[in-house]
C-alpha cells in the first residue's frame, strides 16, 4: 500500500520511508510510525512521519 493518505497510517505501523538526505537514490528506511507529522489528509509525496528510531521521513510503502 502507498503512504499518501493520512488515514491509511496509524502509530505502531510498520512502513518504509525515504528520509530527506536519501530522495535523490530512492533509498528506504524501515520502522514503526511513532508519530504522524503531516497534518492534512493526503500528500502528493507521503505522509511525512516520526519513526520509533527518531528517524524522520515520508511514507513510500506500508507493510
Amino acid at each position: 500500500m502507498i503512504g499518501t493518505k493520512r488515514v491509511n497510517i496509524k502509530k505502531g505501523l510498520a512502513v518504509a520511508i525515504v528520509l530527506k538526505q536519501d530522495q535523490r537514490s530512492g533509498a528506504l528506511t524501515q520502522g514503526i510510525v511513532k508519530d504522524i507529522l503531516t497534518n492534512s489528509p493526503n500528500h502528493p509525496h507521503g505522509i511525512k512521519v516520526r519513526l520509533e528510531s527518531g528517524a524522520v521521513g515520508r511514507v513510500k510503502v506500508i507493510e
